[in-house]
Order: structure tokens, then C-alpha cells, then sequence
């Protein structure tokens, strides 16, 4: 598996390197234009035409292969292995306790009484 993933992502590289340099060689929109009015030469390698194709073709495919390796990584790499015993996260316990109850009930206060006396633990100021 690991031998699948390591082809995967070396495809994955040379296939974004390889389109990074197909677009770069191409032409623009705009360098037609310039040529129509007699700015610019159109000679190159391939011919005026023939480069067009070429890199076109090249870049489509550099792009599928760049597609599945991607869509290779994406499915591999949702293996999941179990983790691995001892180090620092192997102390943590995901059990929880249950709160303490309290020992006794709490007083209850009356608070139908309308004489403003102090509770007999509270100190007048």
C-alpha cells in the first residue's frame, strides 16, 4: 500500500511540474492578435499551428494523470491504521467520573418572610 502511495504522489509532482511548464509555453490570446496586426512573429518550434495542438494535447494529459494520482491519494490515504501504543497520548483516559453528590441538602430558605432580618450566619455591616 505504502508502494502504491509513494508512485502516487511522485506522479502526482512530476505531472504538476510538467503542466506548470506546458502552460508557460504556450501562447496567450492575446499573442494572436499581436500577430494578426504584424506585431509579433509567429515562428516557434512546432509552427504557428502545430504547437497549438501539441501543447494542448500534452497539457490534457499531464492534467488526467495529475487528476487520478490526486483522486489515488485521496482514496489511500483513508486507511486508517490503529494508532500506536505507549507515548504521551497513551496516558489520557476518555472515562469520565460521575459528579460527587453533595452530603447533605442544602438549607432551604424561606423567602415568604417580610421582615428583612439577617440570616443568623450573616454578619450586619
Amino acid at each position: 500500500m505504502h508502494l502504491l502511495i509513494t508512485v502516487a504522489v511522485v506522479l502526482q509532482v512530476i505531472s504538476a511540474v510538467a503542466i506548470i511548464v506546458l502552460v508557460l509555453l504556450q501562447h496567450g490570446k492575446g499573442a494572436d492578435m499581436g500577430a494578426a496586426f504584424g506585431g509579433g512573429a509567429s515562428g516557434s518550434l512546432f509552427g504557428a499551428t502545430g504547437s497549438a495542438n501539441f501543447l494542448s494535447r500534452s497539457t490534457a494529459v499531464a492534467s488526467t494523470i495529475f487528476f487520478c494520482a490526486t483522486l489515488a491519494l485521496t482514496f489511500g490515504g483513508q486507511v486508517r491504521k490503529a494508532p500506536a501504543a505507549g507515548g504521551v497520548l497513551s496516558t489520557v483516559t476518555t472515562e469520565q467520573k460521575a459528579p460527587a453528590q453533595p452530603a447533605s441538602p442544602a438549607p432551604s430558605t424561606n423567602t415568604s418572610d417580610s421582615t428583612n432580618k439577617p440570616a443568623q450566619n450573616q454578619i450586619p455591616r
